[in-house]
């Protein structure tokens, strides 16, 4: 009896390299499902399979780290039972996630890594951090300032922001808020604290066009304030430069907006107290620590417009306090979103003519820069090409692959009107303030992501008057496609629509696990075990709250899952280990 993988060569099907050769009472003995596993060059699949045999059959006995009560609920089996029947499965049901056995080592995993979280949050609120009180004279400052009422939701965030900064110990706070809802303003009352304490404060941002968009934003306020303040940005050379770091360094510069060439090594501060970095997805952990460490005790809040589901928020974010803003500021109007297929192009383009008729300006994104053989996407330069064809120099292009100064001349142009429409890729997707713009066309919107559709529209609207989209496809749309685009015409509530984009994309794609510092689970998958991540969260705290030095004889062997997860430095920050 032979087994493999069988090809055909002309008439003739063939096995080149059989995987087993066996007489008949041998092979009755074989497995009926086998394990493939991951190989590296020099390991054979053999080798691999006997080592890992010889492996379960070493594993030890080790005592339960689970709550008993939990494991005999769910009809799970031992860790030892659990592994034994992953890399055995008897049955094809047991090779699904939700298998007792795959949903147990699930948990372990989830386990390992909230608690690990919980332990480094811990350790950091045991940090010596600096106590900055709330400056009621310069938020009552600011706050008579603004042409607006603080909502509801601006005013809470801001209670915890403050309550956080009064504190002795480090604040590190994600504040999460739908497209508009103020979060800049509330960053700004924040970083005020700090600057009212004698401090220095930082806006960092993940592009120069909006780190200049911020300061444009908040430069008003803080020169009526009499506040000294600074943009440091890659571009920015030579004396400029040096002028800039010296004012940063004699503390001249109290408040300074820019983006990652703030962590530089030459770049000092007399004092720097708080620092808040927006659009957290963007930077990775090493540079929001790395800014953190130009100053003692560094108080740090992270904003990112993304709204990002609960489950998603507890595995990325689980070290950090987390503030949401669902309000959106009074007087934003819903935008009113149509989709339509791309044989209504012609008429979609004639009827920009009208919303140019009123002084009105819009965007136009596409998902590539150029044309490409490989794929049928629209194209930014072509589209460009095309419509200005109709409307002539009114039409400006901005793509990620440009250089900063000619993106942030183009950018400029049409923040002061002197460009009608933008053709753009994704690079406008984040922040960009024009609130004259009114319409906003995404072509070959099947193609994008949920919560990056949210982001587009979320730059049309922004104005007093009444504003639309077109999300443009291209095709027949298939059922998830459908469904997306469904979801965009029926809500702007962008919490919402990240726990859908969550169910339908899955969770690497929803927060861009390379960006993200979403964990790489070997075992755990978000999609399907999202509902066990809500009940780990609260044995971790209930288990810290009993145990918080995992002595117990449960404490000691979840200190055993840790080693096994690679969660060895998580146990250096328990006080007795």
């Amino acid at each position: 009896m032979i087994s493999g993988r069988i090809d055909r060569f002309r008439d003739q099907l063939q096995m080149t390299h059989p995987d087993h050769m066996l007489v008949r009472a041998a092979f009755e003995a074989l497995p009926t499902i086998e394990p493939v596993y991951p190989l590296t060059a020099g390991i054979a699949a053999k080798t691999l399979m006997k080592a890992v045999q010889a492996g379960l059959g070493a594993i030890p006995d080790l005592p339960e780290w689970q709550n008993n009560d939990w494991v005999k609920s769910n009809n799970w089996v031992s860790w030892q039972t659990a592994m034994h029947m992953v890399h055995q499965p008897e049955t094809a049901d047991g090779l699904s996630p939700l298998h007792p056995a795959r949903a147990r080592l699930a948990y372990d995993e989830l386990l390992a890594h909230q608690l690990t979280l919980a332990l480094v949050r811990r350790q950091r609120r045991r940090a010596s951090g600096r106590s900055f009180p709330a400056d009621a004279g310069l938020h009552a400052q600011l706050i008579g300032m603004l042409p607006f009422m603080l909502t509801g939701a601006q005013s809470a965030a801001l209670t915890e922001i403050s309550a956080d900064m009064e504190s002795s110990s480090r604040m590190l706070r994600l504040l999460q808020g739908d497209v508009g809802s103020g979060k800049t303003i509330v960053a700004l009352l924040a970083m005020l604290q700090a600057v009212g304490n004698g401090a220095q404060a930082v806006l960092m941002a993940p592009t120069e066009i909006l780190a200049l968009q911020h300061a444009e934003t908040i430069a008003p306020y803080l020169e009526e304030m009499g506040i000294g303040w600074d943009v440091i940005i890659g571009r920015n050379q030579g004396q400029r430069r040096r002028d800039a770091l010296a004012r940063l360094a004699d503390g001249t510069t109290r408040l300074a907006v820019g983006t990652h060439a703030l962590f530089q090594s030459d770049i000092e501060f007399q004092d720097l107290g708080m620092a808040v970095v927006d659009e957290q997805h963007r930077f990775g952990v090493q540079q929001r620590m790395a800014l953190s460490e130009k100053g003692n005790g560094v108080d740090v809040l992270v904003m990112t417009a993304t709204p990002i589901p609960r489950t998603l928020t507890l595995t990325a974010y689980g070290d950090m306090d987390v503030s949401r803003m669902i309000e959106k500021p009074p007087g934003r109007k819903p935008v009113d979103t149509r989709v339509i297929g791309f044989e209504k192009y012609d008429d979609i383009v004639a009827g920009l003519a009208n919303v140019l008729s009123r002084d009105q300006q819009i965007y136009w994104v596409c998902p590539l820069v150029k044309e490409s053989d490989v794929s049928d996407l629209a194209a930014a330069e072509a589209r460009h090409a095309a419509l200005a064809d109709v409307y002539g120099d009114r039409v400006g292009l901005v793509h990620g692959q440009m250089k900063p100064a000619e993106k942030d001349a183009v950018m400029e142009k049409f923040q002061r009107g002197a460009l009608s429409i933008l053709v753009a890729t994704t690079v406008i997707e984040v922040g960009v303030n024009v609130p004259a713009a009114t319409a906003m066309i995404i072509e070959h919107a099947e193609r994008f992501g949920l919560a990056q559709l949210h982001q587009l529209r979320g730059r049309v609207g922004r104005g007093a008057d009444k504003s639309s989209c077109v999300l443009l496809y291209h095709g027949r749309l298939g059922e998830i496609a459908k469904q997306r685009l469904e979801i965009m015409r029926q809500t702007d509530d962008g919490f919402l629509i990240s726990e859908e984009d969550l169910r339908l994309r899955g969770a690497g794609e929803v927060l861009g696990t390379r960006q993200s510092g979403l964990p790489n689970f070997r075992l755990a998958d978000l999609e399907v075990h999202a509902e066990l991540l809500p009940v780990v969260h609260d044995d971790v705290n209930l288990l810290l709250e009993m145990d918080p030095t995992l002595v117990s004889g449960r404490g000691n062997a979840i200190r055993t899952l840790l080693y096994l997860f690679q969660r060895d430095a998580a146990i250096r920050y328990l006080s007795s280990g």
